[in-house]
């Protein structure tokens, strides 16, 4: 009987309702993250009609992506005090609104401001659309995370595309403006779609203390590693550092009262999630740092040139990712993504050959082929491991954790390989290209491997009743009654 009620569960799971969720949970993620790339082809145009300077009109873009991480680690707490789905619609709601006010502004800084503020409601579409589909996908979790995911993958790239073919025919107020309909539409869908969980709500207070540490350093520590060549940047890497070490600190101390609740790291299967997703952004953002800028320096390559040679890395990702999910189901977690870390090593290591030898475009096509299917095989088990791994009230927690760390994990290890190439290159007069080159694909490598270590961490398969692990395990006494 009890087995007859968990098929007809999964089957309910499994139904196109899922999907329907699925696709409708996505949209605003997908806005939110086109909408981060989408100025960028523009900027010079701005600087011209906006009659302000370069440095001044990139704001509209890095102040974005900034004001999405201040409010990161406000989602777990909003989420238990209103609801996954209320918190969804009020944010789209006050992306959509923004959207038209930035496509209203008279200025520079006008544009900057109302930026920052889409960036505020945008910030958490992310993390609402991936606790959306991981309570309602149960054994499911990789395959449907794996097409949630895949139009999060695409938006980043379809962004200059799409403002590149709108900036032919309209002005620029209308690569914000085009988000209305869009808009429209997806709150429609979400209102009708989306299940509602009030009955999951978990009113609790808010850490203030806790979130006036976490917030700032990580926008601190965000803007330091896109300019540590400044002592400005230095001086926001050193008060991030100061900020959040004070964090756990207190964090350790508040335990569940905290913004975040640190005791889920205390969990193998969490903590090795986690991990594997802070390594995983970390040799992708990395990597599209040094292989672009090694086409162009040590190869010669324009810039138009080099970026064409880069299309195979997005071809072998979006070739890769719709199967994500099936492979995961077939292999186990542990398999596919240990299986991709491997594979993009061997994607990568080609260029530490060509650094040496010279530029041969068919390697390099190969090669970012291979690193690509690799990288798009790393993300989804560990995520869905990591989910699966605590209880289900404990997820809106989860999500906010992991946001957090994929964030970091790209600025970290891109500033610790641009160190490296910058150190090695000031260590030859005249700058030796091959060796610097070498060296920061050696490293780059060495990551890579750390990344496989952290990969074999994850379970083969994910728990199959999470109610008994994790941070469960830490809230029952000596007796094994829930405390």
């Amino acid at each position: 009987m009890a087995s007859s009620l968990e098929e007809q569960l999964e089957t309910a799971r499994t139904s196109p309702h899922l999907w329907r969720i699925g696709s409708v949970a996505v949209l605003g993620s997908f806005i939110s993250q086109m909408d981060a790339t989408v100025v960028n082809v523009s900027l010079s145009s701005l600087t011209l009609e906006l009659h302000t300077t370069l440095s001044n009109i990139q704001w509209v873009t890095s102040g974005y992506l900034l004001a999405l991480a201040l409010t990161l680690p406000l989602s777990g707490w909003l989420v238990d005090r209103i609801g996954a789905k209320a918190l969804y619609l009020w944010c789209f709601s006050a992306f959509t609104l923004t959207s038209a006010l930035c496509g209203l502004a008279w200025s520079a800084n006008s544009l900057i401001g109302f930026r920052i503020l889409q960036g505020t409601s945008g910030g958490l579409l992310a993390p609402m659309s991936q606790l959306i589909v991981a309570r309602v996908a149960g054994k499911k979790m990789a395959r449907v995370l794996g097409f949630a995911a895949m139009p999060i993958l695409l938006a980043p790239l379809l962004g200059p595309v799409i403002a590149g073919a709108l900036l032919r025919f309209a002005s620029w107020r209308w690569l914000f403006w085009v988000n209305l309909p869009f808009g429209a539409l997806a709150l429609t869908l979400a209102a009708l779609v989306l299940p509602n969980d009030q009955h999951e709500r978990r009113p609790r207070n808010l850490d203030l203390f806790g979130l006036g540490l976490l917030s700032p350093g990580v926008v601190l520590f965000l803007y330091g590693s896109e300019h540590t060549s400044t002592p400005t940047g230095l001086t926001a890497l050193a008060l991030s550092a100061l900020l959040l070490m004070v964090f756990f600190r207190w964090a350790i101390k508040k335990k569940e009262d905290a913004i975040i609740d640190l005791r889920l790291f205390r969990d193998d299967i969490f903590s090795a999630a986690v991990v594997t997703q802070f390594l995983s952004q970390g040799v992708s953002f990395a990597g599209q740092m040094l292989v672009p800028m090694f086409l162009a320096r040590a190869g010669g390559l324009s810039p138009s040139a080099a970026g064409l040679l880069l299309a195979p890395l997005g071809l072998g990702m979006m070739l890769s990712y719709p199967f994500v999910g099936s492979f995961v189901e077939r292999f186990g977690n542990r398999n596919v993504s240990a299986g991709g870390a491997l594979t993009a090593l061997a994607g990568t290591l080609p260029f530490i050959y060509l650094a040496s030898h010279g530029l041969a475009g068919t390697l390099v096509v190969c090669a970012l082929f291979v690193r690509g299917m690799g990288l798009s095989c790393i993300g989804i088990p560990s995520i869905s491991a990591a989910y699966s791994s605590v209880r289900h009230q404990d997820l809106p927690m989860a999500t906010t954790t992991l946001n957090i760390v994929m964030r970091m994990g790209g600025p970290t290890l891109t500033t610790i390989s641009a160190t490296v190439l910058g150190w090695r290159l000031a260590a030859h007069t005249p700058p030796l290209l091959s060796s610097a080159f070498g060296d920061a694909f050696v490293l780059l490598c060495g990551f890579h491997f750390v990344l496989f270590a952290a990969a074999m961490r994850l379970p083969r398969t994910v728990p199959s009743d999470p109610a008994h692990t994790g941070l469960s395990r830490l809230r029952k006494n000596p007796s094994g009654q829930s405390s």
